[in-house]
């Protein structure tokens, strides 16, 4: 007979561990699938400063490790497996790998959102080396240096702003002659004595050694080129949420992210999604550790109202 778990979680970031943990103590036989390793796009993070608990900071993968290991002590499975398809039409949901089928009572999709990249030669080389997805993350490492911030839409702006109070230069590269940033940001950017915008143009070449110390940029219209130095590229063109497994399954707004408010809830039945995945305002390691839980509470809520389901048997 098939194994049916009370708890399937998608995806072994933050929220994902953070859900495992809650459920195994919880008394839940729950399953962490992750694709690759532990941590998700936290794991990418060289120093994690805004996450409480950790005076002196800690590097994503070492916090990710944490997670997994503390949701384990309670008896969580991990497999490493990459799904390739879900069935969420019957009570007891399907979850298809490569390699096995995995069923559950209750899902927890923590499959995360991967930055879009600029798709240059060298740029996955010099990640944590001057290529950046995450201003929040890693611009106080550039305290009065140089940096580019790629991008037009809110989260540059929000970026080029942050930047701008570490940073003594911020060029802000986008491919358009106007940002597409909501109003709110564009007289605070505008009277930042140390942004300069480099309109029509785009990254075309990152120059580095063994770090990053410059970029040629390429304005669209006229075809000139030039070179900036700099410290570090901050690239914030959008997200990517993974998604695509779900072929659909649940509903998902314009940009692809699964519709899930506060309480976490999809629109399917006993079927959950936390963290990056979900639509919200604010995508951080402490606000997906918040999903996690949230997520847990409503499963048990479930579980318990569903009377078929007997969620002390494994």
């Amino acid at each position: 007979m098939q194994h049916i778990y009370d708890m399937i979680i998608i995806g072994g970031g933050p929220a994902g561990y953070t859900a495992a943990l809650y459920a195994a103590r919880a008394g839940f036989d729950t399953l962490v699938i992750e694709r690759m390793s532990v941590g998700g796009q936290m794991a990418l993070t060289g120093e994690i400063d805004n996450y409480p608990g950790f005076e002196e900071g800690i590097d994503g993968f070492t916090l990710g490790m944490k997670m997994q290991q503390g949701a384990e002590r309670f008896g969580v499975k991990t497999e490493y497996e990459d799904i390739i398809s879900v069935d969420f039409s019957e009570k007891i949901k399907k979850v298809k790998s490569m390699s096995k089928d995995f069923y559950g009572k209750t899902i927890v999709i923590a499959s995360g959102a991967n930055p879009r990249e600029l798709g240059l030669p060298m740029e996955k080389k010099m990640i944590g080396k001057g290529i950046h997805y995450c201003a929040h993350c890693d611009g106080r490492f550039y305290k009065d240096k140089s940096v580019i911030v790629v991008g037009g839409g809110n989260t540059a702006a929000a970026d080029a702003l942050y930047l701008s109070r570490i940073a003594a230069k911020v060029y802000v590269v986008h491919r358009r002659n106007t940002l597409r940033a909501t109003k709110i940001y564009h007289d605070s950017l505008m009277k930042a004595p140390n942004i300069e915008f480099v309109w029509d143009s785009v990254v075309s070449e990152l120059h580095a050694e063994e770090r990053i110390v410059g970029a040629k940029i390429r304005n669209e219209i006229t075809k000139e080129e030039r070179d900036i130095t700099c410290d570090a590229i901050f690239v914030s063109i959008g997200r990517k949420p993974a998604t695509d497994f779900l072929n659909h399954s649940v509903a998902l707004d314009s940009n692809g992210y699964i519709i899930a408010g506060e309480d976490t809830k999809t629109n399917v039945d006993g079927v959950f999604a936390v963290g990056d995945i979900r639509t919200k305002a604010l995508r951080q390691v402490v606000t997906a550790v918040a999903d996690g839980a949230v997520a847990v509470h409503f499963a048990e809520e479930y579980l318990t109202e569903n009377t078929e389901f007997d969620i002390d048997t494994p």
